[in-house]
């Protein structure tokens, strides 16, 4: 085989790989949602349509996809800021847009929460990487926000996203609460003039 045919099967090979990584990681984060961090592997598994063994040769612990999961979960909402003030018809759309889907990820971190505070220290570094990269992309689309659609230019990202996180809390406890329902009435406190004075 030609170098340049090597090559190009080992770059197909990286692609298939990456993409069958992607897979698992949805199906974790679906089954996640459902179950809890706790759930069978063979129910995530079955779920990516894959045998079990192959969550093992990708992900060998359990903690190790959770990490996985986590950081999936975090660059989705990353990489979803950007391409939604390029989409959606104003800066404070694509602002709620965004806002659905971090709480589509912290319903996702379903149980997460306990096991973060446990003593398995690989989930040390996922609170640091949650906020060093959500918290720009939050502020950008507030900014972009206040600016175009005259929502309150006194709100910051940690605010806001711990707001929405604190109405997310109840979710777990009580079926007749609804988090999301909640945090849309936040969102739309957003456009509330300020009080005068």
């Amino acid at each position: 085989m030609a170098g340049g045919e090597a090559g190009r099967a080992s770059a197909r090979k990286r692609a298939d790989a990456r993409r069958n990584e992607q897979i698992l990681l949805d199906a974790a984060a679906a089954t996640f949602v459902v179950s809890g961090v706790d759930a069978p592997v063979r129910e995530i598994a079955a779920r990516a349509g894959v045998g079990v063994g192959t969550i093992y040769r990708h992900f060998p612990t359990r903690a190790d996809l959770i990490v996985a999961v986590y950081r999936h979960q975090v660059d989705a909402c990353v990489e979803a800021g950007p391409k939604l003030l390029e989409t959606s018809a104003t800066p404070f759309a694509a602002l709620s847009r965004w806002v659905d889907l971090f709480v589509d990820f912290l319903v996702t971190k379903h149980g997460l929460a306990a096991v973060l505070h446990s003593d398995n220290e690989s989930f040390g570094a996922l609170h640091a990487y949650f906020v060093d990269r959500l918290f720009p992309v939050c502020d950008r689309l507030l900014a972009a926000a206040a600016e175009a659609d005259g929502i309150r230019p006194d709100v910051q990202a940690h605010e806001l996203m711990r707001g929405i996180g604190n109405l997310c809390i109840g979710v777990d406890h009580d079926l007749r609460y609804n988090a999301r329902r909640m945090v849309d009435l936040l969102i739309a406190g957003l456009r509330a003039p300020l009080p005068a004075g």
